[in-house]
């Protein structure tokens, strides 16, 4: 098969032919047709995720169809379409799967980091942490579903019943949980690079109040702070936004630093939080909204060859909405 593999001595993905993989026990191989490109990966090929598996093929926003079974699969059949996301595997027996958070797993493995990835024709993967997808959505646009929707709802829900909903980075995920807040019907505000008009238009396309640059204030205080892009001098900036009792959310796996800043910013009982992975739970639930509210999924493509091309873009802040990779047999 033809894979896109990163080997840790550099940014740049190599281009491969390696052996097809074969499910063994409890797997599915999956002929992958389409990987979304994820800010996640970026951060494993710049080095600011550190010991991922070394050669490691990226992507964890893998949709595909089922081509093997390995022994003891139940719930899948051959041919039918899978989709496989970050959360790859969880040690089932620490405190933290014992008490519904596999989340925060002491031992997990994660999809495209320390377990081979979509940015090739085949991947093999464990049934019980494939989900099954909505049909309303193309390949392309289930594609970012598996991260982007995943992770934004995720995220969401840790703003509680916030009406007024900031979003900050407005970019694959965003764009998918501004549809979702605006489904549930709160409002959001959408804070993006200054001068990136074209991510504000998006913004209000999909049912925003507000859009400006994270530099600004917003019109009105907001209840919460969603933060996707990775910079931790935004979290006092949301911080200033929201007012007594609200919570600025952390999205993202990787940030720089946050610098210091007043404790007059926090007080009033405001509160700054991380997400940390997913659940199958969470998975499950979200794919059932998504079938529910029928998403606007934006996307850029690019073939799997230009995996690169989509990493340095995602890097330039050049995409908007998700990038994702079509992958050819």
């Amino acid at each position: 098969m033809f894979a896109m593999v990163f080997d840790g001595s550099d940014p740049t993905l190599r281009e491969m032919t390696l052996p097809d993989p074969v499910a063994g026990p409890g797997q599915l191989l999956i002929e992958v047709s389409a990987c979304g490109v994820c800010r996640t990966d970026l951060h494993v090929v710049d080095g600011e995720l550190s010991d991922p598996k070394r050669p490691v093929i990226p992507g964890h926003e893998i949709v595909g169809r089922v081509a093997a079974l390995g022994d003891g699969v139940s719930g899948f059949s051959l041919g039918e379409r899978v989709g496989v996301p970050w959360l790859g595997r969880t040690c089932g027996h620490c405190p933290f799967c014992l008490s519904d958070r596999e989340n925060l797993c002491d031992d997990p493995h994660f999809t495209g980091y320390t377990l081979d990835g979509g940015y090739a024709q085949r991947t093999v993967v464990d049934s019980n942490y494939c989900l099954h997808l909505p049909e309303r959505y193309s390949d392309v646009q289930a594609a970012p579903l598996l991260c982007a929707g995943l992770i934004g709802y995720r995220t969401l829900a840790m703003a509680g019943d916030a009406k007024r909903v900031g979003i900050y980075g407005f970019g694959a995920a965003a764009h998918l949980v501004a549809q979702i807040a605006r489904h549930q019907g709160r409002r959001v505000y959408a804070f993006t690079r200054a001068g990136d008009t074209d991510a504000q238009a998006l913004a209000m396309s999909l049912g925003a109040c507000w859009a400006g640059s994270s530099s600004e204030t917003p019109p009105d205080q907001l209840d919460a702070a969603l933060l996707f892009a990775p910079v931790g001098a935004l979290v006092p900036a949301a911080l200033q936004a929201v007012t007594k009792g609200g919570v600025v959310v952390c999205g993202g796996i990787h940030m720089s630093d946050i610098p210091s800043f007043p404790y007059s910013f926090l007080w009033g009982e405001r509160r700054v939080v991380s997400v940390a992975n997913l659940t199958r739970e969470d998975g499950r639930t979200f794919m059932r909204i998504a079938d529910e509210c029928h998403l606007d999924v934006s996307t850029t493509l690019y073939p799997l060859r230009d995996a690169n091309r989509a990493l340095a873009d995602l890097r330039a802040g050049k995409v908007h909405g998700a990038a994702v990779l079509e992958v050819r047999h």
